[in-house]
C-alpha cells in the first residue's frame, strides 16, 4: 500500500512512527505545508530503510494534492490536518481515484436561528453529499477513524454485534489525569481543533426525535475513568460519534462527554466572549505593514505545540465508550476503553500520549484495508466494518483495549 500523509504535526508524525514498524507499508508521502516538518519525521525512520519520503504541499490546494496522488501512485490518502482542509483533500482524492481516510470530518455551522435546539449544518454532512460518488467509482472514504471518532465507534459497534440484543443508549466518554509541568493553559491537542468542537452547539440523538442539538458544556456528570484516572466530570462537547453511530448502529439514544475540567472551560468560555475564537481574519499592523489574520490562529501561535509536550506531561488519557441495554432479557451496562499512558508512549515511540492514542487507529485501519481484512466503497464510517479485526488488531500492536461491567 501506497500512503499520502497529509500533514506532519504531532498526529502525523505518530502515524510515521507507528506504520514504519508494520510490513503493509510500501512507502508513505509525507506532506506538509511545512516542509521543515514532513522531512524532520522522515529523517527520524531513517533506520526503516526508504519507505518514507518528504514533500511540500497546501492541503488546500485541491488540484495540487490530486496531482500528487497521482506522480506518487498511492492508493490511499491519510488525512492528519485539522477540520478546515478536510473538503478539499476529501474531493482531491475522489478526483484522483485514491481511497481516503481522515480523523475528524468536515465542519458544521448552527442552525440561524435555534442553534441551541436545531442542527443547522452537521459535521460530516459535505462528505456524505458525496457518497454516491464515492461508490460509483468504487472508492472508499473511511470517515472518522482517529480514535473519537474512530475506535469509539468500533466499541459501538462491537456492543452490538457481540454484547447486547438490544441497545438504550451509547455514551462516549472521555478523561484523562494528565498535567502538563510548567504551563497553566497547555491542550494536549490541537487548540483549533479544540476550540472548535467544545464552542459549538452539542448534538444529541435519539431514536424518536432524530438529532438536536443543546447549550455547549451541557449535562455535566461525573463518570469514574479506570486504570486509576477515577472521576472527571464530563460535558456534552459536538462529536462526530454522534453523527456516525446511529447510521449503523441502532440505540435509543448517542451521546458525547468530554471531561474538560473547569479551568479550561471558563477558558475557553472567554475566548468566546473576546471573539479570540473567531476564524474569520482581521486586518492587524504588522512590521511590514497590515497583515490579515484570524484570532483562532493567534491563540493557536500563542500556545505550545502539543507535538512537543510530551517530556513535561504526566498521566494517563481513556477513549471508551459506555453502552446500556438488555442481553438474554436482563439489564447490561459496559464501558468499553483504550487507556494509554504518557510515560509509556514517550518511551516506546516518543509521541504524548493523547497525538498516539490517535494516530494509532487510522494506521491499524489501513493494514486492515491492505490485508483484505475490511471492504467497501462510498463515504463510510468504522461502525459499517467488522469490530472484531480491529480490536485484535489493535491488541497485536501492543496496545490493549479493554471493558468493564458497570453494573
Amino acid at each position: 500500500m501506497r500512503v499520502l500523509l497529509v500533514g506532519a504535526g504531532g498526529v502525523g508524525t505518530a502515524v510515521t512512527r507507528i506504520a514504519a514498524r508494520r510490513d503493509f507499508l510500501t512507502h508513505m508521502v509525507v506532506a506538509d505545508y511545512d516542509p521543515n516538518r514532513a522531512e524532520a519525521a522522515v529523517a527520524a525512520l531513517k533506520e526503516h530503510g526508504d519507505r518514507f519520503s518528504a514533500r511540500r504541499l497546501d492541503a488546500s490546494d485541491e488540484e495540487g494534492v490530486r496531482r500528487l496522488l497521482t506522480e506518487e501512485r498511492c492508493d490511499v490518502l491519510l488525512n492528519a490536518t485539522d477540520p478546515r482542509f478536510v473538503m478539499p483533500l476529501f474531493r482531491a482524492a475522489l478526483e484522483a481515484g485514491a481511497h481516503y481516510l481522515d480523523m475528524a470530518m468536515s465542519l458544521s455551522a448552527p442552525h440561524p436561528e435555534r442553534p441551541y435546539e436545531e442542527c443547522g449544518v452537521k459535521l460530516g454532512d459535505g462528505q456524505f453529499e458525496l457518497a454516491e460518488r464515492w461508490a460509483d467509482v468504487g472508492r472508499l472514504a473511511l470517515v472518522g477513524m482517529g480514535v473519537e471518532p474512530g475506535l469509539s465507534d468500533v466499541f459501538a459497534r462491537y456492543a452490538a454485534d457481540e454484547l447486547f440484543d438490544e441497545i438504550d443508549e451509547i455514551g462516549v466518554r472521555d478523561g484523562a489525569d494528565l498535567t502538563v509541568e510548567g504551563y497553566g493553559f497547555a491542550p494536549s491537542f490541537s487548540i483549533w481543533t479544540t476550540i472548535e468542537e467544545c464552542l459549538n452547539p452539542p448534538v444529541v440523538y435519539e431514536k424518536d426525535r432524530g438529532w438536536f442539538t443543546t447549550a455547549p458544556f451541557s449535562e455535566p456528570e461525573v463518570f469514574d475513568f479506570p486504570e486509576g484516572i477515577g472521576p472527571v466530570e464530563c460535558v456534552n462537547v459536538e462529536h462526530e460519534e454522534v453523527l456516525l453511530i446511529p447510521r449503523w448502529v441502532d440505540a435509543g439514544r448517542v451521546t458525547f462527554k468530554y471531561g474538560l475540567g473547569n479551568d479550561f472551560i471558563a477558558k475557553l468560555k472567554t475566548l468566546h466572549e473576546l471573539g479570540l475564537d473567531s476564524t474569520a481574519k482581521l486586518t492587524v499592523p504588522g512590521e511590514d505593514g497590515p497583515v490579515r489574520v484570524s484570532p483562532r490562529d493567534v491563540v493557536a501561535a500563542c500556545l505550545p505545540d502539543p507535538a512537543g509536550l510530551g517530556e513535561r506531561m504526566t498521566g494517563k488519557t481513556c477513549a471508551g465508550t459506555w453502552v446500556k441495554g438488555t442481553k438474554n432479557g436482563a439489564p447490561r451496562e459496559v464501558y468499553l476503553y483504550h487507556v494509554v499512558d504518557n510515560q509509556w508512549s514517550m518511551r516506546e515511540y516518543g509521541s504524548q500520549a493523547v497525538v498516539w492514542q490517535t494516530a494509532v487507529n487510522p494506521v491499524v485501519a489501513l493494514e486492515l484495508l491492505a490485508t483484505g481484512a475490511w471492504t467497501g466503497t462510498g463515504v463510510l464510517g468504522p461502525e459499517a466494518f467488522p469490530p472484531r479485526p480491529f480490536l485484535d488488531l489493535l491488541t497485536e500492536y501492543g496496545s490493549p483495549w479493554g471493558l468493564r461491567e458497570q453494573n
